[in-house]
């Protein structure tokens, strides 16, 4: 009996070092890949730029996570570009201002390890937030010139003459004098005009100019008198005296349709100073007046009669319409950023 009971003891304890033998050489089940790797910080980097596509220099860009403890802030540099570095991975916001332009807000997740890339932030031009803090309005109005006379098609065509701002503040006397020499002392505007008047000379048109140098001179100079006259006239003089806007006011919503009309009637009406829609009687009676004055200086067989000036007056209206259409649909696909930035592109 003692000898069997042993016999037992011995069996039961080689099969529990048995069973624990194995266990303890039993594969272990691997770690979970968050085991593995713990969060590893992130980076969160951008660009800010205003609407005509120039960099912003010095624009706050704060960050904003769940914890209010984890708050930063950080100045943009000199490509307009930000960034913020050693994140926790989670949601984030951000908000980015700059004097004169309104406040713009950004949200995304970051995740471990990750350098996040925010889409280029643009910040348009504030007019009503900026005249309710004391700005006067003619400040707000030339920082929204500046933007405008940075508009080119292509990085070299002049825009100027259009405004992305729908509010934007209206321009006083002095400021639609400036736009108005900007736009006729712009190299492109002698380039172009320096072209029609060759093609002008090779086939004869205006005869009475003559050929050689002296003719391309004087068909140069009555190209240049034109775009002279009408911009003043129909840019400056008029809109200064009858209180309008010579800009197109670029809507960019809407149906086609809707856009088709409101750029066709923007030919015929404009936006005054006190930000109503009237009548547009700068580039009506623009058009009849640089006609008129042409007749001063072209040919005497080619100047034009009352009649004449009429319909080319009617013409220049038509040409408007088939501007502003183009400028509604077309043009601002085409629009570039400043000399100064990556040429990326509205």
């Amino acid at each position: 009996m003692a000898l069997r009971l042993k016999a037992g003891f011995a069996v039961l304890a080689l099969t529990l070092s048995w069973t624990l033998l194995s266990f303890a050489q039993a594969p272990q089940p691997a770690p979970s890949p968050v085991e593995q790797m713990p969060n590893q910080p992130g980076t969160i980097n951008g660009t800010v730029v205003d609407q005509s596509g120039a960099v912003i220099v010095g624009a706050r860009v704060k960050l904003t996570r769940d914890n209010p403890s984890l708050k930063q802030e950080t100045p943009t540099g000199g490509n307009g570009q930000f960034s913020f570095v050693n994140l926790a991975p989670g949601p984030f916001q951000l908000t980015i201002s700059s004097p004169r332009f309104a406040t713009v807000t950004s949200s995304g997740v970051l995740h471990s390890g990750e350098t996040y890339i925010v889409p280029q932030i643009t910040l348009a031009v504030a007019a009503n937030v900026e005249v309710q803090v004391g700005v006067s309005s003619p400040e707000v109005a030339e920082e929204q010139i500046k933007v405008e006379e940075k508009q080119r098609v292509l990085g070299v065509i002049p825009n100027f003459y259009v405004s992305y701002v729908p509010n934007a503040a209206p321009l006083n006397a002095r400021q639609k004098f400036k736009l108005a020499w900007k736009a006729t002392i712009d190299p492109v505007t002698f380039l172009v005009t320096g072209a029609f008047a060759g093609i002008e000379q090779a086939e004869d048109h205006f005869k009475g100019y003559g050929q050689g140098a002296e003719g391309y001179a004087k068909r140069f100079g009555a190209g240049y008198g034109d775009t002279v006259t009408s911009t003043f006239i129909g840019g400056a003089i008029l809109p200064s005296l009858l209180k309008q806007d010579p800009r197109y006011f670029y809507k960019g919503t809407g149906s086609t349709s809707s856009r088709i009309r409101y750029a066709i009637a923007n030919s015929v009406i404009c936006k005054g100073d006190n930000g109503r829609w009237q009548p547009n009687y700068s580039n009506i009676l623009g058009n009849l007046a640089s006609g008129g004055i042409s007749n001063l200086y072209y040919p005497e067989q080619d100047r034009n009669g009352a009649a004449l000036t009429f319909e080319n007056a009617g013409i220049g209206i038509g040409a408007n319409a088939v501007a502003n259409i183009l400028q509604e649909f077309v043009v601002r696909k085409f629009m570039r950023k400043d000399s100064n930035n990556d040429p990326a592109k509205p």
